[in-house]
């Protein structure tokens, strides 16, 4: 069964990145004649069927826009995995999301309003503005845009090398858009 929530990168017909799902829905959408597997894993899952790891659209759909979702994973991404006080670089777990104007003041689970913050510095800061409490942001939160999904997938599928030239990955450019795109 944990084969079927590995992840799979779902191209368009036009190899455009689109979004990433599980093996379970790719294989679905494979048996169904509605996508192709573009690249196999080693995987057998059925004599002669193996796990995909990039799957392809036949036919073009118009693609909704969506708005990306607020997680801490996303918020993470957003930044890079870098405490937006102190700019020290974590994981998940040594991460926090914080609240830029705390939820106890009206505060919403926003894009705007949430940035990833190291143990210490969320502490530091607690129930106060930045101002308040003599901290500076790094950088501003970002609403999400359309911009912002497509860098999101390519933070996640970064680190799957059979994904990199779909998603034409390029570390230093990604970083670069990133302090470009933020204001202190």
């Amino acid at each position: 069964m944990a084969l079927m929530r590995r992840l799979v990168l779902q191209l368009s017909n036009s190899y455009e990145p689109l979004s990433i799902i599980t093996a379970r829905k790719a294989l679905t959408l494979v048996t169904k004649g509605v996508a192709l597997v573009q690249v196999p894993t080693s995987i057998r899952v059925y004599p002669g069927v193996y796990l995909p790891s990039v799957i392809r659209l036949r036919e073009y759909k118009k693609i909704p826009y969506r708005m990306q979702q607020v997680s801490k994973k996303n918020i993470l991404t957003r930044d890079c995995y870098r405490c937006m006080y102190c700019g020290q670089k974590g994981t998940g777990a040594d991460l926090e999301l914080e609240h830029v104007f705390p939820r106890s003041r009206g505060g919403k689970n926003t894009w705007e309003n949430l940035v990833a913050a190291c143990r210490r510095c969320n502490g530091r800061k607690g129930d106060r503005t930045p101002e308040e409490a003599g901290m500076a942001l790094i950088h501003r939160p970002l609403p999400a845009t359309i911009h912002t999904s497509r860098f999101v997938l390519k933070q996640l599928g970064s680190e799957v090398d059979e994904w990199q030239k779909f998603l034409w990955t390029d570390k230093s450019a990604d970083t670069s858009w990133m302090e470009h795109s933020q204001l202190n």
